[in-house]
C-alpha cells in the first residue's frame, strides 16, 4: 500500500500523534530487508560510508534501531538528516528528548525539532505528522522553558506553536492544549469556557483521553450531571497511565457528588460511550 493512501486510512489521532512511528515501519518493512543495505551502506569501523544514498541510510538507522544498535541508529540518522531526510530529523528529536540511545539533550532536541517545523511541508503530505508532532513539542518547551539553555518560557510563543499544529493539521495533542490555554486564558488568549470546550471537543473526537475527561468535567459543573460524569468514567477507561491519577481524581470527585440514579446511568453511557466512541457533548 502506498503511504498516502495509508494516510487516508488511518484514524485521525493515529496521523497526528502516533503515525510518525507507524509510516517508518510502513517504509522499511520487515526489518531482515532493511538490513540488507548494512554492507552497502554503514562500516562498524568508520560508520556510514562517503556518497551513500541518505534514504538507504535512513533505513539502516531504522533495523539499526529496532535490534537495539541505537549508537548506530543515531549516527545514521544524523547523516540522513544532515541530507535532507525529515524522518531521520524526527526519530533524532526523540532519541535526544528522551534520552533514547543518547544523553537526553532537551536543547538538541528542541534544535531537532524546530529544523522540522522549518520545512515545506504542506497538510496532507505523507510527512505532515512529523511537523505536527514537532510543533507540539517545541510548544511544550517554550511553555516552561529549557534550564540552561537559550530557550526561555515563552508562553505566547508556545500557544503559537500549539495552534498551528491544531489548526493545520488536526493534531489531538494540540488542541488539548489550546482548550487548557482558553480556559485558563494563558498564552495571550482571553479565558474562554466556550472556546475551550470547543478545542477539548475536537481532541475528544480523536480519542484523546484527557481533553475527554476535561470536557466531561466543564459538562458535569454546568448541570449535565449524567453526560460529564460518563465521559471522565469513559476517559479514565482509556487514559494513559500517566493521565490515570489526575482523571481519576477529577472522576472519583464528582462520582462522589453524584446521586446513586445519575451514577447508574452515568456508567451505563460510559460503556456505551466506550463501545461507540461517541463523545459529542450535546448529546
Amino acid at each position: 500500500m502506498r503511504i498516502s493512501e495509508l494516510l487516508k486510512s488511518t484514524p485521525e489521532l493515529l496521523r497526528s500523534s502516533v503515525l510518525p512511528a507507524l509510516v517508518a515501519a510502513a517504509i522499511f518493512g520487515a526489518v531482515g530487508q532493511a538490513l540488507a543495505f548494512d554492507d552497502k551502506v554503514f562500516d562498524d569501523k568508520t560508520g556510514v560510508k562517503p556518497q551513500s544514498s541518505p534514504w538507504a541510510v535512513f533505513q539502516f538507522g531504522f533495523s539499526a534501531y529496532k535490534n537495539g544498535h541505537k549508537e548506530q541508529a543515531a549516527e545514521a540518522y544524523k547523516y540522513a538528516a544532515e541530507n535532507g531526510q525529515i524522518g531521520a530529523t524526527w526519530k533524532l528529536a526523540r532519541m535526544y528528548a528522551e534520552g533514547d540511545g543518547v544523553a537526553r539533550d532537551d536543547y538538541e532536541a528542541f534544535k531537532f525539532f524546530s529544523e522540522i517545523v522549518d520545512q515545506d511541508v504542506e497538510p496532507g503530505s505523507p510527512e505532515e505528522s512529523y511537523v505536527s508532532d514537532a510543533l507540539v513539542a517545541l510548544g511544550d518547551y517554550l511553555r516552561k522553558g529549557i534550564p540552561g539553555s537559550p530557550v526561555t518560557e515563552n508562553e505566547v510563543a508556545a500557544q503559537e506553536y500549539y495552534m498551528r499544529a491544531a489548526a493545520n493539521y488536526r493534531n489531538p495533542n494540540a488542541q488539548f492544549e489550546m482548550g487548557q490555554m482558553f480556559l485558563k486564558g494563558e498564552g495571550g488568549v482571553k479565558a474562554s469556557v466556550k472556546q475551550a470546550g470547543r478545542w477539548f471537543q475536537l481532541a475528544a473526537e480523536k480519542g484523546h483521553a484527557g481533553a475527554q475527561a476535561t470536557l466531561g468535567h466543564l459538562l458535569f459543573q454546568s448541570g449535565k450531571i449524567v453526560r460529564g460524569l460518563a465521559m471522565m468514567t469513559a476517559a479514565l477507561e482509556r487514559a494513559a497511565p500517566a493521565d490515570q491519577p489526575w482523571i481519576r481524581g477529577m472522576q472519583e470527585e464528582a462520582f462522589a457528588a453524584a446521586g446513586e440514579a445519575d451514577r447508574r446511568t452515568a456508567i451505563s453511557l460510559a460503556d456505551d460511550i466506550l463501545t461507540k466512541g461517541t463523545t459529542n457533548a450535546d448529546q
